[in-house]
């Protein structure tokens, strides 16, 4: 079997390294800069080949001269996305720049459904500059998955300190509730295998209520009893680890304690909010369903800082590394065996 060593080599395999795509996100948002910023991290670039895609004039608007600094360790595919003769509006809000997000992110999963890239990471995109453009548009989760011809996705948020699914993302908390067992089913399962190759074991899986105490006996709806305590149980039955319903208000806290690796949140802010409190820089996203690897900042465009040289690039150095480490492991199960000799 291989072991992939600290700069993400085989040993004894001689494994490449991983090919990443980093897209760049709406060039008047943070993404150029944390990228950039995340390239000057010499242990971080040693890690991989990478791919930054997004227009020259944005990133020279962030620093010029940057192609000379990291070539060859990086290489930049430019699509021309963006007129290279105006000058960046940082944290404007605008349909070029929305439609140049979304082509970026088009790029990247193409080269990851052809083999020329084996995970992608990419920064936020707004998706208000995408709809000014009258594109239909919900995120980036939504649209990679029509990219990859995927019939469905998730979104599972993982730190070091615990990780979270999602039944539903991008959609009004009203359709939100509308809850199918199935679906709850099909998420806990995705979680599950998700977190399976991330520990080398099996999940512990805490599954949330939808209401307040999961209905309190059904005096605050029918839900949690009816169609939540069915979907775990039958998850239970395929074999999965987990529990539930718990009540919202005290499932985060008993995960960050111990007692379940991996949490089901219903929607998306009974995820996304106590996770972003538990450990925000270092919390990553991740596309599940997908038949290509992509991890994602945890954060939106920051146009109130964009092109001011003050935005943090942990969370987009985890987002990198996380997809660095997911896609060596892919190798290493997918690469023949090398002789020893």
């Amino acid at each position: 079997m291989h072991s992939i060593s600290a700069n993400g080599s085989a040993i004894g395999g001689h494994l490449p390294l991983p090919r990443i795509a980093v897209t760049i996100g709406d060039p008047a948002g943070v993404g150029a800069e944390i990228a950039l910023k995340s390239f000057a991290d010499s242990d971080l670039l040693a890690l991989a080949e990478w791919i930054l895609i997004g227009d020259h004039v944005a990133l020279d608007a962030v620093q010029p001269g940057y192609r000379a600094l990291l070539a060859p360790r990086v290489r930049f595919i430019s699509p021309g996305a963006l007129d290279s003769t105006k000058p960046i509006r940082f944290g404007e809000l605008s349909a070029e720049y929305g439609l140049a997000a979304i082509e970026y992110v088009r790029l990247a999963t193409e080269m990851c459904l052809a083999g020329a890239a084996d995970a992608m990471v990419t920064a936020s995109l707004n998706k208000e500059a995408v709809a000014l453009s009258g594109r239909a548009f919900s995120g980036h989760t939504e649209y990679i998955t029509e990219l990859c011809g995927a019939t469905e996705s998730r979104m599972l948020l993982a730190s070091e300190k615990l990780a979270t699914v999602h039944v539903s993302t991008h959609v009004a908390l009203e359709q939100a509730c509308r809850l199918e067992k199935g679906r709850i089913v099909r998420t806990i399962q995705l979680g599950a295998d998700a977190m399976r190759l991330m520990l080398g074991r099996a999940p512990k899986i805490g599954v949330s209520g939808l209401n307040p105490h999961v209905g309190e006996h059904n005096l605050f709806g029918r839900q949690d009893s009816e169609i939540i305590a069915p979907a775990v149980e039958e998850a239970r039955h395929l074999g999965y680890d987990c529990t539930g319903p718990h009540s919202p208000d005290a499932i985060f806290i008993r995960g960050v304690h111990g007692e379940f690796d991996l949490i089901v949140a219903m929607y998306h802010d009974q995820g996304h909010i106590p996770m972003k409190l538990i450990d925000f820089e270092k919390t990553v996203n991740i596309s599940l369903g997908i038949p290509i690897i992509r991890t994602s900042v945890d954060h939106g465009t920051a146009f109130d800082i964009a092109g001011q040289d003050r935005a943090d690039s942990r969370n987009m150095q985890t987002a990198m590394r996380m997809a660095v480490k997911m896609a060596a492991g892919r190798l290493s199960t997918t690469a023949p065996l090398q002789e020893v000799r």
